[in-house]
């Protein structure tokens, strides 16, 4: 018994060390050669050996690839169908890569790679590629790091993929449609990948991806306590191209606006409907050519920073800032270029408070804009316009320079009261103050 236990500890080393004995690098130049020239980049391979525990397999290690490094392997092991060593078509059970890192410049010479090996090569079939942690660098994207598991049909086409964040937020199936391939997506608790991060407490997506075209046949999201929808057809053809619709119901606003601000700027729920379309020269550049057109109503809620009521009756005050407005209804139009916002059509009522008018957002996070606000009096209303400036984390309100003029040459000539409404009525309408007032 003891000679047998030996036998077999003699064995299990040498199927341990013998397999690190065998000479590799006498044939790891030829192959960082060869497999440069097939893709026309530069390739590095840090270390090769065989293996014949857990299984036989080939293990590389330390791959890199491009120029500038584009791709990064830490590992990759080829586990081969033993039977199929000495036939024609050589079979491989799976190929295991082990944290590759990937840039953007590298999908370039990816692209260009030929898709079928030289003639004369020996047929390779492949029944399964396991991915694990991958990253993508991307600039604009924050991407997590993937695995995947593809299955092969009959070793050349693509049967099933079965992509997950190693997060386990993100999931998504591949499997092949009519020219091409339809894509099932399902998150939990998942951070969208681009400005602004919008943060999604489940979503759901079915796509059609055939060439260079990608279309989103639905998409349903819970996020910030309500829900949204959309559709949309992206191509990457030449640059990129992107164009949709969406709609939203009972979106807290609150969470809404600290994608732009930490601090609080209004509350209530957001319901609309809205389109955007994008075309840029690639995805990193497509924040900033992103046109989007929301039509939106915000029901029972309030503005944070500033009062429209009281900066109303500051006729003579240098602004004002702080306080609040409640609103019954805020609706308007939500209109971005790139990284400039308009709120266009905006109407706001509140009791004896109604606003309507406009404000821009700068990309430097400054505020401009005109709102007129119409407080009624007893049985008459007095319309006040604000110029709105300041910035996004602190607005301010004040009379336009008009309407403090009017103001004042209002209550000059007729007196506080009948003759400061006059006055900023005059100031803000067509009519001049001299052709109210005369000289």
């Amino acid at each position: 018994m003891k000679k047998i236990a030996g036998i077999i500890a003699l064995l299990v080393v040498l199927l341990l060390v013998v397999p690190f004995l065998i000479p590799t690098s006498t044939y790891m130049k030829s192959i960082e050669n060869a497999a440069g020239e097939a893709i026309n980049q530069p390739v590095s391979i840090g270390s090769m050996h065989i293996a014949l525990l857990p299984s036989p397999r080939a293990n590389v290690g330390d791959i890199v690839i491009g120029a500038k490094q584009e791709v990064r392997v830490k590992s990759i092991a080829i586990v081969p169908v033993l039977s199929s060593l000495f036939s024609s078509i050589r079979v491989i059970d799976r190929i295991e890569i082990i944290q590759p890192s990937i840039q953007k410049d590298a999908l370039d010479f990816m692209a260009a790679m030929p898709k079928s090996s030289p003639g004369g090569a020996p047929k390779v079939l492949v029944k399964r590629i396991l991915v694990k942690r991958a990253a993508l660098s991307w600039p604009g994207l924050h991407l997590p790091e993937m695995n995947a598991e593809v299955m092969m049909e009959e070793g050349r086409r693509m049967q099933s993929v079965h992509l997950g964040s190693d997060d386990g937020h993100l999931k998504a199936n591949v499997t092949p449609v009519d020219r091409g391939y339809g894509i099932q997506v399902d998150a939990q608790n998942w951070t969208m990948p681009f400005e602004p991060q919008i943060r999604l407490d489940a979503l759901t997506a079915s796509m059609v991806l055939r060439g260079e075209q990608l279309s989103v046949e639905k998409m349903d999201a819970a996020l910030y306590q309500g829900h949204a929808s959309a559709s949309a057809v992206v191509d990457w053809g030449q640059g990129m191209e992107a164009s949709g619709k969406f709609d939203t119901k009972a979106i807290s606003a609150e969470g809404v606006a600290q994608l732009f601000s930490k601090k609080k700027l209004v509350s209530g729920k957001i319901n609309g409907a809205g389109t955007f379309k994008v075309k840029a020269k690639d995805v990193s550049r497509a924040a900033e050519s992103l046109v989007l057109d929301y039509k939106f109503d915000v029901d029972k809620g309030v503005l944070y920073g500033v009062d429209l009521a009281k900066a109303a009756t500051l006729l003579l005050n240098s602004g004002e800032k702080g306080g609040e407005t409640q609103f019954d209804t805020l609706s308007g139009i939500l209109h971005m270029v790139g990284k400039l916002i308009e709120l266009k059509q905006l109407n706001v009522v509140s009791g004896l408070l109604a606003a309507n008018g406009g404000v821009k957002v700068l990309p430097s996070r400054q505020l401009d804009g005109l709102i007129k606000v119409e407080l009624k009096k007893g049985v008459a209303l007095a319309t006040v316009p604000l110029q709105v400036s300041g910035t996004l984390d602190n607005p301010s309100v004040m009379p336009t320079k008009a309407a403090l003029a009017g103001a004042a040459i209002g209550t000059g000539v007729l007196g506080p009261g009948v003759g400061t409404s006059l006055g900023v009525k005059a100031a803000s309408g067509v009519d001049t103050i001299k052709g109210l007032f005369g000289k």
